[in-house]
């Protein structure tokens, strides 16, 4: 009887699994592209820079100091006007003059007129042109500056969410240990080997563990919706860890002691607020050059249908004009003031965003070495602590233990993996603070 029910039984079992293997090898794959691309710091850093609305903003005020320099550049060229006229009259004008009938005014009457003018000589053109192109300039750094920012920014609120998402992560394994906890405080219980105090605590513990994890999934949803802002997309894939960045913050403080040397030279702001100075000192120059005469040039041309008594058709002439404002109340010499003043302002203003260079410098530096100081204590602090919650709830199965001490243990590591948290991603905040003062991008390059 075994025997017939072996024979009867391998068949069915070779036949089940081949039909298993053939609905397995049926089922849709997954699609192509499903999976989400990480989003990586240089990417976030790209997509801020081409998006972000102050990027794109500083750029289209330079295009419109590139403009005004084209304007200033209009000051030496010449200027050609052409007019055109048609007149129809009632009737005709004429007289005679000798056997001969002149037309004064016609039916249908054609006039052109073309005037050009030049400025020969006007020394306001000089400054006025100097102190565009120098805001021309500044501009465009300011422009570059601004996607630096924009960057830094961005690079920030990457780590900040990375950040947030590890302190939701560890208040997701503190619900779990809470809830194991709260499973083995209820079988001792049922076995006499513990109070329902122990119950009762566990039960607490639970719902502090949850609580602590719906406020820390909620920053970290808000720190992704301030990144998404920044990047003007909203931010659905995972975020990867930027290890390069962490890799360069873990090198000892003294080995960047370098990128201070060129601060100075490779900041935009700095090098746009000293163009500025240049630019207030040509436009204290212009009020000046109103002290000389102006001199210009115009050509003057005239067709029409209808001669007249001259017979002439066409007419022309050629104005050379001397413009000399030898008082004007005063007003020059006050303007001159007044942008003199502006001038020492924009001094004293590049002054001290020279003298914050290297403020910032040395406070990033300290900042990194805290942090660096910061993340080994960290390290050590979550192994004892993950050691001791272990341990202790080794000890609380074995009745050596109470409830509190497991209860403390558990928040010990909690609190020890949100400190390591916070300081693995301050340390990369401290490497951009760095960059940021020496006058690099967030990656690291120059702008």
């Amino acid at each position: 009887m075994s025997l017939i029910r072996s024979a009867v039984a391998v068949p069915m079992c070779v036949w089940l699994a081949l039909c298993a293997h053939d609905a397995r090898a049926q089922e849709p794959g997954p699609t192509p592209g499903a999976t989400q691309e990480p989003l990586t710091l240089e990417r976030a850093v790209s997509l801020a820079a081409e998006n972000n609305e102050s990027a794109l903003s500083a750029a289209a005020r330079s295009e419109a100091a590139r403009a005004r320099v084209s304007r200033a550049l209009a000051f030496f060229l010449p200027r050609l006007t052409l007019n055109g006229s048609y007149t129809r009259r009632p009737q005709e004008s004429t007289r005679q003059v000798g056997d001969q009938t002149v037309v004064l005014q016609r039916f249908n009457a054609l006039g052109a007129n073309a005037v050009a003018r030049i400025t020969l000589f006007d020394a306001r053109g000089f400054p006025l042109y100097e102190a565009a192109k120098r805001d021309d300039e500044a501009t465009a750094l300011d422009a570059v500056e601004a996607r630096r920012q924009v960057g830094f920014q961005a690079a920030n609120a990457f780590l900040t969410t990375l950040g947030r998402q590890q302190v939701a992560d560890a208040a997701e394994r503190r619900l779990a240990y809470a809830k194991q906890s709260l499973e083995e405080a209820r079988a001792r219980a049922q076995a006499g080997l513990a109070s329902t105090n122990d119950v009762t605590r566990a039960e607490l513990d639970v719902a502090t563990a949850q609580s602590q994890l719906a406020d820390a999934v909620g920053n970290a949803a808000e720190s992704r919706l301030e990144l998404g802002y920044l990047l003007v997309a909203p931010v659905q894939e995972p975020l990867a860890a930027p290890e390069t960045l962490f890799s360069e913050a873990s090198r000892p403080v003294d080995s960047f002691a370098g990128l201070a040397e060129n601060a100075l030279e490779r900041r935009p702001d700095i090098l746009s607020s000293k163009l500025r100075v240049e630019q207030q000192k040509a436009l204290a120059r212009e009020p000046l050059a109103r002290l000389f005469p102006s001199l210009t040039a115009s050509a003057q041309g005239s067709a029409t249908n209808e001669a007249g008594l001259t017979g002439n058709t066409f007419n022309g002439f050629l104005t050379v004009d001397l413009t000399w404002t030898l008082f004007d109340g005063g007003e020059r010499y006050a303007d001159r003031r007044e942008r003199l003043a502006l001038t020492r302002v924009q001094e004293l203003d590049t002054q001290a965003r020279v003298r914050r260079v290297d403020v910032a410098v040395e406070s990033a530096r300290v900042s990194l070495r805290t942090a660096q100081a910061a993340l080994e204590l960290g390290e050590v602090a979550v192994k004892a602590a993950r050691q001791n919650a272990e341990e202790t709830s080794i000890l609380y199965r074995q009745g050596l233990a109470t409830s509190l001490a497991l209860s403390d243990a558990q928040v010990r590591l909690f609190e020890a993996e949100v400190s390591l948290a916070q300081a693995r991603y301050s340390l990369g905040s401290a490497l951009l603070e760095l960059r940021a003062a020496v006058g690099l991008d967030p990656l690291g390059k120059e702008p």
